[in-house]
């Protein structure tokens, strides 16, 4: 489904990204870890189309699709979302409003008619059940005076409403407590199935032990230096990075 070839990526003239290869079938959840500043963000916001980042050398095809030559916007209506690290609010734009203009604009570029404010509205109401999201949430502006915790399942619904082939989530654990962390965990395995996969961003191996993962991967000074199952994120608990650093010195 995803297939990233030497992915090289620079930001300001500073590369960060030095020669990614990832691969990723569908129904696979593949964890990203690793110290800060190794790239992790970068390789996501690279993903999206973010312009900030300039790709200097290599191929990313997503569904046989030349990813790198699309518009961000026609990266999310191929099916990628990004669930971002620190959720930003909207003020003045209902929940609502902000979810039926996303899904009929999908729906347009795929050709397809418009739902009716009913069909929404029953749509909605089934997808706020998946990550147990308040209906007074729904109803107010994007983010605005939410909770870590409620930005963090407040995303986790927009990916139930949206259905992405490819799910980033960029450090979805961040700020969370742990019964805030077990809802959003579940949101997310209940949205798994054999057509569609996820890149989880992650520092550490609590978020894990929720969304099991296939294949664990160790990002380090812009490269993939580790790869391995569940195990590796445990002995990365254990160990922390200073073993991969002496290993790559």
């Amino acid at each position: 489904m995803l297939e990233v070839k030497d992915l090289h990526a620079t930001i300001g003239g500073k590369e960060i990204l030095r020669g990614i290869n990832l691969t990723i079938a569908p129904g696979e959840t593949h964890a990203i870890m690793g110290p800060n500043g190794s790239g992790k963000s970068t390789l996501s916001a690279v993903l999206v189309g973010n312009p900030l980042y300039e790709v200097t050398q290599g191929s990313v095809t997503f569904r046989g699709k030349d990813l790198l030559a699309m518009k961000p916007e026609d990266r999310a209506h191929e099916g990628l979302f990004l669930s971002f690290q620190y959720p930003v609010e909207i003020p003045g734009v209902s929940m609502t409003n902000f979810m039926k203009a996303a899904i009929n604009e999908n729906r347009k570029y795929h050709g397809m008619p418009p739902l009716s404010a009913a069909e929404f509205l029953k749509l909605m109401k089934e997808k706020r059940k998946v990550v147990q999201l308040d209906s007074r949430l729904s109803s107010r502006s994007v983010n605005e005076g939410f909770s870590g915790g409620e930005k963090k399942r407040n995303e986790i619904f927009q990916m139930a409403m949206l259905e992405p082939e490819l799910a980033i989530l960029d450090e979805t654990d961040s700020g969370l407590d742990v019964d805030a962390m077990r809802i959003v965990a579940d949101g997310v395995n209940l949205l798994r199935n054999e057509h569609n996969c996820r890149i989880v961003i992650t520092h550490y191996d609590r978020l894990l032990e929720m969304i099991r993962p296939d294949v664990v991967h160790v990002l380090y000074k812009g490269r993939i230096v580790k790869t391995g199952g569940a195990e590796l994120a445990l002995l990365i608990q254990e160990k922390g990075y200073e073993w991969i650093k002496e290993e790559q010195a």
